[in-house]
Formats: structure tokens, C-alpha cells, sequence
């Protein structure tokens, strides 16, 4: 065999050899890609072909990586992927955290949803109860509730309705695609408030000689109040 026999052998050996090896790094890497958590060598070692220096390609790798936007690092000694330091001010986002209503807010929102725009005494008058400010602060917070101007009674007080938030969030075109009462009443929501409206005699309508749209639920009261004693007197 002549001397150029031998470098072309040679030649062809070293170029099988980092074909190897590459194919074996590029094994390395996508274990270490595709793991959920960090893995240490021994377990690479399990899952690639026998005598492949899972240690040096390590090493390799962590050198190829040391300047890109992700690095392979070393965490209670196993290794994983992750986002360069440097860079990680890219990833952060601000989640919001969902707060869960009390059940004097959801109350609130369902009455200031079904009869807006509605004052704080409307509100308490169909609850039966004082509601606190913080109540109504809350539903303003969370971009579901909004002052809907004042009324033209003594006092001027302010009136409470929904937002655009509030149907986007609940996937409503309109307010008036609002369940009704019964159908809140039997999937176990607001129960309290549906007992409130029957004794008013149920939802009140909307006065259409009203020029400024707005249910009064005093007036509504009185009425349900005024009936019950009709009714008594006719008893008698």
C-alpha cells in the first residue's frame, strides 16, 4: 500500500470519526432540548448508544451555547437549557391574578347588571342589606363596574352600570343577553338576590315615559308593597 493509500485511509477514518461525532452531539443536544427538567449524564447515558462520551459533549456544548441566547447550565448536577441571564427581563410578563368575588360582590354585580343604571340605596334595598364601599371598589377595580352619571332626585345620587370589560368577560354581546333569573337560580347563583326580587314580585320593567331609561326600584318596592296590602285588605 503506497503512502497516499495510507492519508487517503487515514483521511477517510478521521472524517467517519467527526461524523460521529457530531451525530452523537446532536443526540446529546436533543435530550437536553427536550427535558422538562434538568438530567444528569448517567441518565443521557441511557438513552444513547453505548461508549458515546456523554461527558465531552457536554462540555462541548456548553462551550457552543456559552454566547447564545440560551446556555447550558449545570443545576444540582444535572444539566438543562436555559435562557441567559442577561436576557431574561425578555420573558417576564405581569400576570394578573384572578381575585374571587365575595359573595356580597357578586350579589352587587348582578343587581347593578339586571337593573343599571342603580344607586347604592337601590342596591341595599334590593339586598336587604348595607353594602360597603369597598364592595363597589372592587367591582371598579376590576374594570366591571363604572359610575353611570347621577340621578334627578334630591340628593343627585350616583348611579352604578356594567362596562364593555364586564361583556367581554362573561361573552355577552348586550346586557340583554343576560340569563334570567331562573336560569341563574338553577345553576346555584345568586340565590339570595333571586329571593329578593321575588319579593319585590319579580324583575321590574323599564318605563318607557321614563326620559331617562332608568329603573327606579323604590318605586318597584313601593308597588310590591302597596299590592301585598291590596291583597290583605281584599282578604279581609
Amino acid at each position: 500500500m503506497s503512502e497516499n493509500d495510507n492519508i487517503d485511509e487515514r483521511s477517510d477514518d478521521l472524517s467517519n470519526d467527526v461524523e460521529h461525532m457530531l451525530k452523537h452531539r446532536r443526540m446529546v443536544e436533543a435530550i437536553l432540548f427536550a427535558t422538562e427538567k434538568p438530567i444528569s449524564i448517567t441518565e443521557i447515558e441511557e438513552r444513547v448508544p453505548e461508549g458515546i462520551d456523554v461527558a465531552l459533549h457536554i462540555d462541548a456544548l456548553q462551550e457552543d451555547y456559552s454566547a447564545r441566547g440560551v446556555n447550558l447550565v449545570m443545576l444540582a448536577g444535572k444539566y438543562m437549557f436555559r435562557t441567559a441571564e442577561d436576557l431574561s427581563f425578555l420573558l417576564r410578563r405581569e400576570i394578573d391574578e384572578p381575585r374571587k368575588l365575595s359573595r356580597a360582590a357578586v350579589e352587587t354585580m348582578a343587581i347593578i347588571a339586571y337593573h343599571q343604571p342603580v344607586t347604592r340605596t337601590e342596591i341595599e334595598e334590593v339586598r336587604g342589606v348595607t353594602i360597603s364601599k369597598g364592595t363597589l371598589d372592587v367591582l371598579m377595580e376590576a374594570g366591571w363596574v363604572k359610575m353611570a352619571g347621577r340621578r334627578r332626585t334630591p340628593g343627585r345620587p350616583v348611579t352604578y352600570g356594567t362596562t364593555d370589560e364586564f361583556l367581554v368577560h362573561f361573552g355577552i354581546e348586550t346586557i340583554k343577553d343576560l340569563p334570567g333569573v331562573q336560569e341563574l337560580k338553577a345553576a346555584g347563583l345568586l340565590d339570595s338576590v333571586d329571593v329578593a326580587l321575588d319579593k319585590m314580585g319579580g324583575m321590574p320593567e323599564v318605563d318607557g315615559d321614563n326620559d331617562d331609561g332608568q329603573i327606579d326600584l323604590e318605586e318597584a318596592i313601593a308597588a310590591s308593597e302597596q299590592e301585598t296590602i291590596a291583597s290583605q285588605n281584599t282578604v279581609e
